[in-house]
């Protein structure tokens, strides 16, 4: 006699389980823990029962066709609990590959080493525009035109520079599930010049006070090389070009002055240059002079000999840290400072001497390495303390006059 729903729902529970069956080696055994649809069959001469599902979350109606799929792969030689187990395997290891279970473990290796904010703006491009269409699918057969798929409808809604920034960030989870064996390829690659590029911008730099501080403390928790932690520091205090920070020799800088005179063939429009050092920079080069101090370079080459710091360094360490090439770059503390210093009403020709900007008057250029110094000693010292306090966290009004 089949089974109905009536029978099931009143089936009560007796000291030992018992079975109702149902057509074809399906039958519900009731216990004190519940009821379960169950099915007998043979495989290979064997006597074997196969689990469907738990009452009332799985109905008659769902584990009588379970049931019929068992019998048709049994019609063609499958054992149908070996093949559930196939299965079930198959989809584990599928959601632990899966992009969305590799993404949020390459998030959670390296969010430590992001801001806070720029960590936030991770996690949520990939919950907002990547996980809802490719987040279950395993990442090792996720295809070029699957990715693109997903940049394009970003790129539609407008939002070219995120479809950019997304596919930068899919192409890290990619080689991250390469290096760590779950992914033979990054189809990233093959998108190259598949979206349209964005509009050309000027030199990637951070001006907003809020997050001028996040990158200061950022710099702070650098956990890398001692150097490059130092040539980070003094980036921002200085504000030289990537190259002239690079090639600092101690025999330019007095420490006791508090003064740095690049010689110059070192500056890019070939005229002396002075930067005065604040107390903030000076300490930074006294911590440093221990390890450097006895070669040429105050920030020599990682790697052994007697070159100079690769100019890879210091923006690797900024991508370490979290902040892509379209957020900051070497340069990018040049364009901060004079962005900020512009907006707090120091003085131009003062900010500009400080940036060693090219002199039109080329009789005057050859004499101005010291000209406005008093008052650029004001400034880098003002400029010194005042990233303190954003580095603190503390609320400066962009708009103060602090000169």
């Amino acid at each position: 006699m089949s089974l109905t729903d009536t029978a099931i729902r009143n089936a009560k529970p007796k000291d030992q389980a018992y079975k109702l069956t149902d057509e074809k080696g399906l039958y519900l055994l009731v216990s004190q823990s519940g009821k379960y649809f169950r099915q007998d069959y043979r495989f290979g001469g064997k006597r074997k029962t196969l689990s469907h599902g738990v009452y009332p979350k799985l109905s008659l109606k769902e584990a009588r066709e379970k049931r019929d799929e068992a019998h048709r792969l049994l019609q063609n030689d499958i054992d149908p609990g070996l093949h559930k187990k196939m299965v079930k395997m198959k989809l584990r290891k599928q959601t632990e590959n899966s992009l969305q279970a590799i993404a949020m473990e390459w998030y959670a290796k390296f969010k430590h080493t992001w801001t806070e904010g720029h960590a936030r703006t991770i996690i949520s491009r990939l919950e907002n525009n990547v996980f809802p269409w490719l987040g279950e699918k395993a990442i090792a057969d996720i295809k070029p035109p699957e990715l693109l798929a997903v940049l394009r409808r970003i790129e539609e809604r407008g939002a070219l520079e995120t479809a950019h920034r997304v596919k930068q960030i899919c192409g890290q989870v990619f080689r991250y599930a390469i290096a760590t064996g779950r992914a033979e390829r990054d189809p990233s690659n093959d998108l190259r010049g598949a979206l349209p590029p964005t509009r050309p911008k000027s030199m990637a730099t951070i001006t907003e006070l809020d997050k001028v501080g996040e990158l200061l403390r950022a710099i702070d928790g650098y956990r890398g090389n001692l150097i490059t932690r130092c040539a980070l520091q003094l980036a921002p205090l200085v504000f030289v070009r990537p190259g002239e920070l690079r090639h600092a020799e101690w025999k330019e800088i007095d420490l006791e002055k508090g003064e740095w005179k690049i010689p110059a063939a070192k500056m890019k429009m070939r005229t002396t240059h002075i930067v005065p050092l604040a107390d903030q920079a000076v300490r930074i080069l006294e911590e440093i002079k221990p390890l450097t101090g006895l070669g040429q370079y105050v920030f020599p080459s990682l790697r052994p000999g007697s070159r100079p710091m690769s100019e890879n360094t210091v923006l690797a360490a900024l991508r370490r840290l979290g902040f892509a090439k379209e957020e900051m770059s070497g340069h990018g503390f040049r364009a901060m400072a004079s962005t900020i210093l512009h907006e707090q009403g120091w003085q131009p020709d003062v900010i500009e001497r400080q940036l060693a900007h090219a002199e039109r008057n080329k009789v005057k250029a050859a004499y101005n390495h010291a000209q406005y110094l008093p008052e650029r000693r004001k400034m880098m010292q003002t400029w010194a303390d005042y990233l303190d306090n954003l580095k603190g966290g503390e609320q400066v009004r962009r708009d103060e006059d602090i000169s």
